[in-house]
């Protein structure tokens, strides 16, 4: 590990401000966004210390919404230790086993069964909601625009009509309107499997929750089950929504909307999520020298082209998208 400033001021904040005394520090994973996390051994046990620049990354979100979603019932990583000034938070370990390493098709049900648990518990809560900033329409149009800007336009090189600019401010009208139709809970914005971790007791572990944002109530559900990282067949992924949209009614936590229509607003939803991250997938590798992320651009452009031949609305998008790719 190549040293730096802030990892040895880290060490520097364990060993002599907190006096935990630990041999080796290994990362512990790696993270899209400037925070880092590293694992420490201390008196038999697992720790991870968080490295969250001040200038680039607020610790106090993960702090506010790491203790509300505890007291939810999440299974969360505790807050030690922190240093706010310089941006260092010391956590439990919640392992190191993603549900990316251990999806199959025969752990699946019972993986994804635990990961509707929990999310059933952060879609029923009403607590703590002033804590959350909305997922407002100005959010939902920002962040696809970021595939128009880092995607289109800056790593195909597309320098798009007039027409075809039209086409995407439509598109994001009609999709951004569609989630803020939707019941709106708690979203934790990232619930996808590289940051839901496998653990024997209390499963799911999550992470990754800081931009938790009071939104539409199939977001969480898309980030689960149309997953940028592993894909499941449309049949499989439409019974899992059914059965959760099942739950949801049986919890009083959604009506008047039948089944079609919350299968829309999911498909709709998914469009809307998955133009950002072509957009971030993009960004990380051009501005944050991070191409690890393009390989997953194709799945993730495959959902959006599965969705657009489903929906009539969505057919101008389709064929936009048809036309930049084949140049």
């Amino acid at each position: 590990m190549q040293d730096d400033q802030r990892l040895i001021d880290l060490q520097s904040w364990v060993r002599d401000d907190l006096g935990i005394a630990f041999d080796e520090i290994a990362p512990a994973s790696g993270d899209a966004s400037f925070r880092r996390y590293f694992r420490i051994q201390h008196a038999g046990e697992s720790l991870i210390v968080m490295d969250a620049p001040p200038e680039k990354e607020d610790c106090v979100p993960f702090i506010n919404i790491a203790s509300a979603m505890g007291k939810l019932g999440l299974n969360v990583p505790r807050i030690i230790e922190q240093n706010l000034e310089q941006g260092y938070l010391l956590l439990s370990d919640l392992g190191n086993t993603q549900y990316l390493d251990r999806l199959t098709v025969d752990s699946v049900e019972r993986l994804y069964g635990d990961a509707f648990d929990a999310l059933l518990l952060l879609h029923a809560t009403t607590e703590h909601r002033t804590q959350l900033p909305p997922y407002d329409h100005a959010l939902l149009m920002r962040e696809m625009e970021l595939m128009r800007e880092w995607y289109i336009e800056k790593h195909l090189g597309i320098t798009l009509s007039n027409m075809q600019h039209n086409v995407l401010d439509e598109t994001f009208e009609r999709l951004a309107q569609s989630a803020l139709a939707q019941p709106q809970v708690w979203v934790h914005r990232d619930y996808h499997s590289r940051n839901l971790m496998v653990l024997e007791n209390d499963n799911p572990g999550v992470l990754d929750f800081q931009d938790a944002v009071i939104g539409p109530i199939t977001y969480d559900l898309v980030s689960l089950l149309k997953d940028c990282y592993i894909t499941w067949p449309r049949e499989q992924v439409l019974a899992w929504v059914r059965g959760y949209y099942q739950r949801l009614l049986e919890n009083g936590l959604i009506d008047k909307t039948g089944e079609t229509q919350f299968i829309k607003w999911f498909d709709f939803m998914g469009a809307q999520r998955h133009l950002k991250v072509v957009g971030i997938f993009s960004r990380l590798d051009m501005r944050d020298d991070k191409p690890g992320y393009l390989k997953d651009i194709p799945r993730t452009l495959a959902y959006i082209l599965e969705v657009c031949e489903l929906y009539d609305e969505l057919k101008p998008l389709n064929k936009l998208l048809a036309e930049i790719t084949s140049r």
